[in-house]
């Protein structure tokens, strides 16, 4: 919809010099996601994969799990006061006998590009249960345990800064990326958000039948919050990187569920927080 970036006037003082000229800017605009019928959720986005994003969210809230349950996602039209169709506003329709949560003013959830989730009455509230355990062989068939080795997790910052196409034009984007265990992409996506940008491709994953997404590597640009932890896990993804740190209770987290936690994945350097038996080490890690 050419909604992604927006040009705004910006007045450029480089080593004194002072000129004028426009810059492309990052777009950032509500969602308000409803469910079958009835808001839910309201979030901070970049506009575009608006589908995926929403059916990414109700696997993090544990709503949806297969493709099969999900009836059909519309942008709302009459949304405003005139009537109009404001793009912003999608509802979310699921199959007969998925149970739904109970939807009410305490339960609504308001997120922001920033911070992810807000307002929710507790961390009890925050916590989800995963419908699938993080399991490196999930169909039983006796496939060997991921084992990754450093100089894979390595490349990976590179290959996802290569595919952040919005990012070089605006310089205000985060991203996330999904791999294969032998470091191949799988899929890539941007966002003001990097909450929304692991959403929309949790969600794509649940619109192709790919849930859970076992034997691959989550990606991410910036820190890892427990947030981003808790969709790795609600997707059935093994593995999550991160460029940056990541907080105390994503390690928690990580620790209680069987994820591996990289973080401040930077070069050749690395600091592993949890599930460290996914990585083939050379050496014995020293401890202290």
């Amino acid at each position: 919809m050419g909604r992604v970036t927006e040009r705004r006037r910006v007045i450029r003082i480089r080593d004194g010099a002072v000129s004028e000229r426009p810059d492309t800017l990052v777009a950032e605009e509500p969602l308000e996601i409803r469910l079958n019928g009835k808001p839910l959720a309201i979030t901070m986005r970049t506009p575009g994969d608006d589908f995926a994003l929403a059916a990414g969210f109700l696997v993090s809230e544990g709503v949806l799990g297969a493709a099969d349950e999900l009836r059909n996602i519309a942008y709302c039209a009459g949304a405003t006061a005139d009537g109009s169709n404001t793009y912003n506003v999608v509802d979310v329709s699921t199959a007969p006998g998925v149970a739904l949560p109970d939807i009410t003013l305490e339960r609504n959830v308001y997120t922001t590009s920033s911070c992810g989730l807000c307002g929710k009455a507790s961390l009890d509230a925050v916590r989800t249960t995963a419908r699938w355990a993080i399991d490196d062989d999930p169909g039983g068939l006796g496939a060997p345990p991921v084992r990754l080795t450093p100089e894979l997790l390595a490349r990976l910052p590179d290959r996802l800064r290569a595919a952040q196409r919005v990012f070089d034009r605006t310089g205000g984007l985060h991203a996330a990326a999904l791999f294969t265990e032998d470091g191949e992409p799988i899929d890539v996506r941007e966002d003001v958000g990097r909450h929304n940008a692991v959403d929309k491709l949790v969600g794509r994953a649940l619109q192709d039948g790919r849930l859970p997404l076992s034997r691959t590597v989550l990606m991410v640009s910036g820190r890892a919050s427990f947030e981003l932890a808790q969709k790795a896990v609600m997707a059935g993804i093994p593995v999550l990187a991160a460029v940056s740190a990541p907080s105390s209770l994503a390690v928690d987290l990580a620790a209680e569920t069987g994820l591996t936690l990289v973080g401040f994945l930077r070069g050749a350097s690395m600091n592993v927080y949890a599930g460290e038996h996914r990585l083939a080490l050379r050496t014995a890690a020293a401890r202290t």
